[in-house]
């Protein structure tokens, strides 16, 4: 298929590694796929799965993007529905020592990029993304933000939207501009904002 402009969306498992490292395999079998599920489910503005990427998922839309209000409130129902997922496995497995561990460790960050050449091809019954666009996304799930929970934007996405004052799109928290710089892309600008408070309410 030719290049396409692409929204990409990936909410990521933050603590993966570290829960599958002190849990035994009995209860992370339950528990990752679980989460994961919970967010696939919890999609509402119809982004469409390419893949499950361990303790990721990469969503993507084309064509007609929604609004940027309404890519916000989804990403922040994402992270809600997350933690109350969280808390229906602890209890659910409660009886298992390593339950403990489940709210402690798990947490949930998610990337918002939009590519103006990502590439859509048919593997088997799945559509697989391509291209530098999609790289981007995932390299900026390896950044030096100072936070385990949070929401980034990438520079890409701000000026597909071009908001006046983007700050007002997120009430609960200071969006702060942030940059890191890669290997073969350069320096990256982005804007991030905590998640953490949306669940301390």
């Amino acid at each position: 298929m030719n290049p396409t402009s692409t929204l990409i969306c990936i909410p990521d498992i933050s603590g993966f590694t570290e829960f599958m490292g002190e849990t035994d395999f009995e209860l992370s079998s339950k528990v990752i796929p679980s989460l994961l599920n919970n967010i696939i489910y919890s999609n509402t503005i119809g982004l469409k799965v390419s893949e499950i990427e361990g303790d990721a998922i990469l969503f993507y839309k084309k064509d007609e993007l929604p609004t940027l209000t309404a890519l916000v409130e989804q990403c922040c129902y994402f992270y809600t529905e997350f933690y109350k997922q969280l808390a229906v496995l602890r209890k659910r497995h409660s009886a298992m020592d390593d339950a403990v561990h489940i709210p402690k460790i798990l947490g949930l960050k998610i990337i918002l990029h939009y590519g103006k050449e990502v590439g859509l091809t048919k593997v088997g019954n799945s559509i697989k993304l391509f291209g530098e666009d999609l790289i981007v996304a995932h390299r900026l799930l390896k950044n030096d933000i100072p936070l385990e929970e949070y929401l980034l934007l990438s520079g890409n996405l701000t000026d597909y939207y071009k908001e006046n004052d983007l700050a007002q799109k997120f009430e609960w928290g200071n969006l702060m501009e942030h940059s890191t710089d890669y290997p073969q892309l350069g320096k990256l600008t982005y804007h991030y904002i905590g998640f953490k408070p949306l669940v301390q309410k």
